[in-house]
């Protein structure tokens, strides 16, 4: 009897140890809370935001905001603090690296539920208006349980050796750093190479010119992805939404003419911006043409990322007016895009081509 009370006792003993051990952990993991998935941080701690997936969702619902700057991975490298001083605001990023219409468009619900928000600034990625206009967080892996408002599920985030061993540590090293700076959250220009050996090291030129697809040939998808922005405007008059499309480089430009889908583009915009200026609190400013930044490759990673000094310089340009569309220049303005594209495959891309610069694509 002896024994077996012994035995009792010494399992009721490790049945709390464990207990405690497991509310200690949830609770480290509750307090510091490194995605933000339940509160804003406390202690005077600084808000370390370097992973969009696991990070944005939370920090959408829980921080103390009034603008919200929205895009793909092109709009990682603006620095909040520009727009809060240029706007008079305080905000947040809403970022997704795909950048597609409907996912932003899920964020963008997020951030309106618990906030009144003045500004929205809304990178339109060309890809966004022909994607298919249906959420990917599911189907490409995002951590679910940050984005659904069940508990029970929580218990990958509390119980997450991760989370508790490597994301707390990194939170807390770079919240106590005096050289961290909050504004560039999910920054990733600082690893980052710029210039032509990268731009055209990364940009595999298609080998043939194919003829040119028919204009409407995403019309059901750009149909549903207009609807799908408009009703963000429509259903929050109090906020003044600024939509642009940003600079992307010369090659980008040369691989969609060359692959057929200049045309394309051209005319998603066009409906796009047309659908968006019906609405009063909407302004659209249009980047695309801008010779001088698109033809400096010293300016980009790749055939479309490119450095923060392009995203200062729209910024710029948007606070002053310039490069903004209206009903009466807008389709004026996108034709000229269209015309600085064939200046680019018909002469600027030239003497790439006659020093044999360019990457093809491998043949199939």
């Amino acid at each position: 009897m002896k024994k077996e009370n012994n035995a009792s006792n010494f399992i009721k003993r490790l049945a709390a140890a464990i207990l405690i051990c497991a509310c200690l952990i949830a609770s480290i993991v509750y307090v510091f809370d490194p995605f933000y998935h339940y509160h804003k941080p406390w202690f005077g701690m600084k808000a370390v935001l370097n992973d969009k997936e696991y990070q944005c969702v939370g920090t959408l619902r829980n921080f103390d905001y009034d603008a919200v700057i929205v895009g793909s991975s092109v709009v990682e490298n603006n620095n909040n603090a520009w727009y809060d001083e240029a706007y008079n605001v305080k905000s947040v990023k809403a970022i997704r690296s795909y950048g597609a219409t409907a996912d932003l468009c899920y964020l963008l619900d997020e951030a309106f539920k618990d906030h009144d928000i003045k500004y929205v600034f809304y990178n339109i990625d060309p890809s966004s208006l022909s994607a298919d206009a249906s959420t990917t967080y599911k189907s490409t892996g995002c951590p679910m349980y940050l984005y659904d408002h069940n508990p029970f599920n929580d218990v990958q985030y509390l119980y997450n050796k991760d989370v508790l061993l490597e994301k707390i540590p990194y939170q807390l090293a770079n919240s106590l750093s005096s050289s961290y700076d909050e504004g560039l959250s999910y920054n990733w220009a600082k690893w980052k190479e710029f210039g032509p050996h990268m731009a055209l090291g990364l940009y595999y030129r298609p080998r043939k010119v194919v003829d040119m697809m028919e204009e409407t040939v995403y019309q059901e998808n750009l149909e549903k992805n207009i609807a799908l922005l408009t009703k963000e405007a429509a259903d929050h008059p109090e906020t003044q939404f600024i939509c642009f499309y940003p600079v992307y480089s010369m090659l980008w430009w040369d691989g969609i003419y060359r692959s057929g889908e200049r045309d394309a583009v051209i005319y998603n915009e066009k409906e796009m911006t047309k659908a968006l200026l019906q609405y009063d609190n909407v302004r659209v400013f249009c980047f695309q043409n801008d010779r001088e930044t698109a033809t400096n490759l010293d300016k980009y990673m790749d055939s479309l990322h490119f450095s923060p000094d392009i995203n200062k310089l729209m910024l710029d340009k948007m606070v002053s007016g310039e490069g903004e569309m209206t009903m009466e220049n807008y389709e004026e303005t996108l034709e000229s895009v269209k015309d600085f594209s064939d200046d680019i495959v018909n002469e600027l891309i030239k003497p790439y081509e006659e020093k044999d610069m360019l990457t093809y694509e491998i043949a199939e």
